[in-house]
Protein backbone atom coordinates (compact mmCIF):
# COMPACT_ATOMS: atom_id res chain seq x y z
CA UNK A 1 0.00 0.00 0.00
CA UNK A 2 1.51 3.00 -0.82
CA UNK A 3 -0.16 6.56 0.51
CA UNK A 4 -2.99 6.88 2.47
CA UNK A 5 -5.26 3.65 3.67
CA UNK A 6 -8.50 4.57 1.65
CA UNK A 7 -11.54 3.71 3.55
CA UNK A 8 -15.06 3.19 2.98
CA UNK A 9 -17.77 3.57 5.86
CA UNK A 10 -20.56 1.54 5.88
CA UNK A 11 -23.68 2.30 8.35
CA UNK A 12 -27.48 2.94 8.46
CA UNK A 13 -26.49 5.77 11.47
CA UNK A 14 -25.47 9.14 9.70
CA UNK A 15 -24.27 10.61 12.92
CA UNK A 16 -22.13 7.83 13.36
CA UNK A 17 -20.74 7.94 9.47
CA UNK A 18 -20.05 11.80 9.87
CA UNK A 19 -18.93 10.93 13.34
CA UNK A 20 -16.64 8.39 11.79
CA UNK A 21 -15.41 10.44 9.02
CA UNK A 22 -14.13 13.57 10.89
CA UNK A 23 -12.15 11.28 13.37
CA UNK A 24 -10.87 9.47 10.06
CA UNK A 25 -10.36 12.95 8.52
CA UNK A 26 -8.02 14.06 10.65
CA UNK A 27 -5.26 11.48 10.56
CA UNK A 28 -2.89 12.23 6.76
CA UNK A 29 -2.50 8.41 7.08
CA UNK A 30 -6.42 7.55 6.19
CA UNK A 31 -8.64 8.63 3.33
CA UNK A 32 -12.22 8.55 4.02
CA UNK A 33 -13.20 7.97 0.17
CA UNK A 34 -17.18 6.94 0.60
CA UNK A 35 -19.87 6.46 2.92
CA UNK A 36 -22.95 3.85 2.29
CA UNK A 37 -26.13 3.93 4.24
CA UNK A 38 -26.47 -0.42 3.81
CA UNK A 39 -24.79 -3.37 2.44
CA UNK A 40 -26.71 -2.58 -0.88
CA UNK A 41 -25.34 1.15 -1.64
CA UNK A 42 -22.10 0.03 -0.33
CA UNK A 43 -21.95 -2.66 -3.03
CA UNK A 44 -23.07 0.16 -5.86
CA UNK A 45 -20.58 2.80 -3.92
CA UNK A 46 -17.47 -0.36 -4.09
CA UNK A 47 -18.86 -0.96 -8.19
CA UNK A 48 -18.59 2.30 -9.14
CA UNK A 49 -15.07 3.30 -7.36
CA UNK A 50 -13.60 0.49 -9.41
CA UNK A 51 -10.65 1.03 -11.05
CA UNK A 52 -10.40 4.64 -9.90
CA UNK A 53 -8.34 6.00 -6.62
CA UNK A 54 -11.53 6.36 -4.72
CA UNK A 55 -11.28 2.74 -4.57
CA UNK A 56 -10.78 1.88 -1.00
CA UNK A 57 -8.18 -0.33 0.91
CA UNK A 58 -10.99 -0.41 3.64
CA UNK A 59 -14.66 -1.07 4.63
CA UNK A 60 -15.92 -0.48 8.22
CA UNK A 61 -19.07 -2.52 8.38
CA UNK A 62 -22.05 -1.97 10.67
CA UNK A 63 -22.94 -5.44 11.70
CA UNK A 64 -26.96 -4.62 12.14
CA UNK A 65 -28.49 -2.83 8.84
CA UNK A 66 -31.84 -2.58 6.61
CA UNK A 67 -31.76 -4.39 3.48
CA UNK A 68 -28.60 -6.25 3.78
CA UNK A 69 -26.80 -6.78 6.87
CA UNK A 70 -23.15 -6.42 7.78
CA UNK A 71 -22.12 -10.13 7.19
CA UNK A 72 -24.33 -10.63 3.57
CA UNK A 73 -22.36 -7.23 2.83
CA UNK A 74 -18.43 -8.98 3.93
CA UNK A 75 -19.72 -12.32 2.03
CA UNK A 76 -20.28 -10.53 -0.88
CA UNK A 77 -17.35 -7.92 -0.87
CA UNK A 78 -14.72 -11.55 -0.39
CA UNK A 79 -16.43 -12.54 -3.60
CA UNK A 80 -17.13 -9.35 -5.72
CA UNK A 81 -14.66 -7.55 -4.09
CA UNK A 82 -11.53 -9.09 -2.67
CA UNK A 83 -9.16 -5.95 -2.74
CA UNK A 84 -10.82 -4.43 0.05
CA UNK A 85 -10.27 -5.40 3.50
CA UNK A 86 -14.04 -5.39 5.53
CA UNK A 87 -13.88 -4.82 9.33
CA UNK A 88 -17.05 -5.31 11.31
CA UNK A 89 -17.62 -2.21 13.55
CA UNK A 90 -20.45 -2.35 15.45
CA UNK A 91 -22.14 -2.43 19.24
CA UNK A 92 -22.90 -5.83 19.13
CA UNK A 93 -20.07 -8.67 20.54
CA UNK A 94 -22.32 -11.48 20.38
CA UNK A 95 -21.32 -14.21 19.07
CA UNK A 96 -23.13 -14.96 15.71
CA UNK A 97 -21.92 -11.59 14.85
CA UNK A 98 -18.34 -12.40 15.53
CA UNK A 99 -17.88 -15.31 14.24
CA UNK A 100 -20.29 -15.03 11.62
CA UNK A 101 -17.99 -12.17 9.95
CA UNK A 102 -14.76 -13.79 10.58
CA UNK A 103 -16.35 -16.42 8.62
CA UNK A 104 -17.64 -14.34 5.99
CA UNK A 105 -14.49 -13.15 5.14
CA UNK A 106 -14.06 -9.92 7.05
CA UNK A 107 -10.22 -8.93 8.03
CA UNK A 108 -11.40 -8.06 11.87
CA UNK A 109 -14.44 -6.96 14.46
CA UNK A 110 -14.29 -3.89 16.57
CA UNK A 111 -16.82 -2.54 18.89
CA UNK A 112 -17.76 1.52 18.66
CA UNK A 113 -16.18 2.56 22.08
CA UNK A 114 -12.91 1.44 20.49
CA UNK A 115 -10.66 4.55 21.49
CA UNK A 116 -9.75 6.55 18.21
CA UNK A 117 -6.04 5.57 17.92
CA UNK A 118 -6.81 1.86 18.42
CA UNK A 119 -9.28 2.70 15.52
CA UNK A 120 -6.86 4.20 13.29
CA UNK A 121 -4.10 1.62 14.00
CA UNK A 122 -6.78 -1.45 12.85
CA UNK A 123 -7.96 0.41 9.97
CA UNK A 124 -3.83 1.18 8.63
CA UNK A 125 -3.26 -2.61 9.94
CA UNK A 126 -5.91 -4.13 7.71
CA UNK A 127 -4.97 -2.04 5.26
CA UNK A 128 -1.38 -4.13 5.23
CA UNK A 129 -3.67 -7.09 4.82
CA UNK A 130 -3.35 -7.73 8.90
CA UNK A 131 -6.36 -9.63 10.84
CA UNK A 132 -7.69 -6.93 13.69
CA UNK A 133 -9.42 -8.15 16.78
CA UNK A 134 -10.65 -5.94 19.86
CA UNK A 135 -10.60 -7.02 22.86
CA UNK A 136 -14.38 -8.47 23.21
CA UNK A 137 -14.08 -10.46 20.28
CA UNK A 138 -10.48 -11.71 20.95
CA UNK A 139 -11.71 -12.74 24.47
CA UNK A 140 -15.08 -14.74 22.23
CA UNK A 141 -12.83 -16.23 19.99
CA UNK A 142 -10.27 -17.80 22.57
CA UNK A 143 -12.96 -18.70 24.37
CA UNK A 144 -14.67 -20.43 21.69
CA UNK A 145 -11.61 -22.48 20.66
CA UNK A 146 -11.07 -23.52 24.45
CA UNK A 147 -14.30 -24.85 24.22
CA UNK A 148 -14.45 -26.39 21.00
CA UNK A 149 -13.50 -30.15 20.67
CA UNK A 150 -10.46 -30.44 18.35
CA UNK A 151 -12.27 -31.98 15.78
CA UNK A 152 -14.96 -29.92 15.65
CA UNK A 153 -13.61 -27.35 13.95
CA UNK A 154 -14.69 -24.93 15.94
CA UNK A 155 -14.13 -20.65 14.95
CA UNK A 156 -12.54 -20.03 11.87
CA UNK A 157 -8.60 -19.94 11.33
CA UNK A 158 -6.86 -17.06 10.76
CA UNK A 159 -6.03 -16.61 7.17
CA UNK A 160 -2.78 -18.23 5.87
CA UNK A 161 -0.05 -20.42 6.95
CA UNK A 162 -0.95 -24.30 8.41
CA UNK A 163 -3.86 -24.62 11.08
CA UNK A 164 -2.47 -23.29 14.04
CA UNK A 165 -3.18 -26.56 16.30
CA UNK A 166 -0.07 -27.95 13.35
CA UNK A 167 2.42 -25.08 14.90
CA UNK A 168 5.20 -26.24 17.31
CA UNK A 169 4.60 -25.53 20.85
CA UNK A 170 6.37 -22.12 21.82
CA UNK A 171 9.44 -23.40 22.89
CA UNK A 172 11.84 -20.62 23.11
CA UNK A 173 9.63 -17.94 24.64
CA UNK A 174 11.33 -16.28 27.43
CA UNK A 175 9.31 -15.31 30.52
CA UNK A 176 8.47 -11.97 29.72
CA UNK A 177 7.78 -12.82 26.31
CA UNK A 178 5.54 -15.74 27.28
CA UNK A 179 3.49 -13.17 29.98
CA UNK A 180 3.27 -10.45 26.74
CA UNK A 181 1.66 -13.70 24.56
CA UNK A 182 -0.42 -14.48 27.51
CA UNK A 183 -1.90 -10.63 27.57
CA UNK A 184 -2.27 -10.48 23.30
CA UNK A 185 -4.45 -13.66 23.68
CA UNK A 186 -6.90 -12.04 26.41
CA UNK A 187 -6.94 -9.04 24.06
CA UNK A 188 -5.07 -6.34 25.42
CA UNK A 189 -3.85 -3.72 23.22
CA UNK A 190 0.43 -2.33 23.21
CA UNK A 191 -0.92 0.66 25.19
CA UNK A 192 -2.49 -1.58 28.06
CA UNK A 193 -0.06 -4.28 27.89
CA UNK A 194 2.76 -1.18 28.14
CA UNK A 195 1.02 -0.18 31.40
CA UNK A 196 0.60 -3.92 33.22
CA UNK A 197 3.85 -4.98 32.84
CA UNK A 198 5.14 -1.35 33.00
CA UNK A 199 7.21 -1.33 30.33
CA UNK A 200 7.48 1.14 27.44
CA UNK A 201 4.48 0.83 24.20
CA UNK A 202 8.01 0.17 21.92
CA UNK A 203 9.16 -2.77 23.76
CA UNK A 204 5.89 -4.46 23.90
CA UNK A 205 5.92 -4.37 19.78
CA UNK A 206 9.72 -5.62 19.96
CA UNK A 207 8.36 -8.86 22.25
CA UNK A 208 5.18 -9.50 20.23
CA UNK A 209 7.71 -9.23 16.85
CA UNK A 210 9.89 -11.52 18.96
CA UNK A 211 7.21 -13.94 19.56
CA UNK A 212 5.80 -13.85 16.18
CA UNK A 213 8.97 -14.81 14.60
CA UNK A 214 9.53 -17.36 17.26
CA UNK A 215 6.21 -18.78 16.63
CA UNK A 216 6.13 -18.71 13.39
CA UNK A 217 3.12 -16.52 13.62
CA UNK A 218 2.03 -13.90 10.89
CA UNK A 219 -0.27 -11.47 13.15
CA UNK A 220 -1.65 -10.54 16.99
CA UNK A 221 -4.91 -13.08 16.46
CA UNK A 222 -2.97 -15.52 15.15
CA UNK A 223 -1.13 -15.28 18.31
CA UNK A 224 -4.42 -14.88 19.91
CA UNK A 225 -5.86 -18.33 19.10
CA UNK A 226 -2.31 -20.14 19.70
CA UNK A 227 -2.25 -18.46 23.11
CA UNK A 228 -5.63 -20.46 23.56
CA UNK A 229 -4.75 -23.67 22.14
CA UNK A 230 -1.66 -24.15 23.77
CA UNK A 231 -2.89 -24.04 27.46
CA UNK A 232 -0.83 -20.44 28.02
CA UNK A 233 -3.39 -18.84 28.56
CA UNK A 234 -4.98 -19.00 32.65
Amino acid sequence: MTGPARVLLVDDQVLMRQGLAKLLEIEDAVDVVGEAADGVEALEVLAGAAGTGAYPDVALVDARMPRMDGVELVARMAREHPAVAPVVLTTFDDDAFIFGGLRAGAKGYLLKDTPPDELVSAVLRAARGETVLGGAAAERLVAGLRSAPPEAGGAPEPDGGAPLGDRPVGEGLSEREAEVARLVGGGATNRQIARRLFITEGTVKNHVSSILRKLGLRDRTQLAVWVGRSGLAP
